[in-house]
C-alpha cells in the first residue's frame, strides 16, 4: 500500500453550508478540530460516523457538473447505501437535494445533485 483515504474534496462555494447538507444526510461533526488541516471560512469539514471525512473548499467562480452533460462532468460521484430508496428520498430532498435520475423500472439506485450540484447515488442494498 502507497497511501490510504484521508478525506473527500469537494470544490463549492459554500463550504460550512454544503457541509451542514452532508451532516444531514450522514451525521457526523462538521468542523471537528483535526491536526490534518485548519479550518477558515473557506475549508469545511465532515467527520462521518463511519470515519469518512468529506471537506469542502471554497472555489471561487465554481462552476457546479451537469449531469450527465459530457462539457461538464461529474468527476467523481459518491454512493450511500440505504435500506429504504422512498424514505430516504424524501429526506435529501428536505435537506436541498435535488433529483437528476428517479432510476425508473427495476433499479436499486437514483441519481441526485447536493445543493451545490454535486452528483450522488442513493442505493438500496
Amino acid at each position: 500500500m502507497i497511501a490510504e483515504v484521508q478525506c473527500v474534496v469537494l470544490d463549492c462555494s459554500a463550504p460550512r453550508e454544503l457541509a451542514g447538507f452532508y451532516r444531514a444526510v450522514l451525521g457526523g461533526d462538521v468542523d471537528r478540530p483535526d491536526a490534518r488541516w485548519s479550518l477558515d471560512d473557506g475549508w469545511s469539514t465532515l467527520h462521518a460516523p463511519g470515519g469518512l471525512v468529506l471537506c469542502f473548499q471554497r472555489v471561487a467562480g465554481h462552476r457546479p457538473p451537469v449531469w450527465p452533460d459530457p462539457e461538464r462532468p461529474q468527476q467523481f460521484h459518491l454512493d450511500f447505501g440505504v435500506a429504504d430508496l422512498d424514505a430516504a428520498q424524501e429526506r435529501v430532498l428536505a435537506q436541498g437535494a435535488r433529483l437528476l435520475d428517479d432510476g425508473a423500472g427495476a433499479r436499486s439506485w437514483r441519481v441526485y445533485a447536493d445543493p451545490e450540484g454535486h452528483p450522488f447515488c442513493l442505493v438500496r442494498h
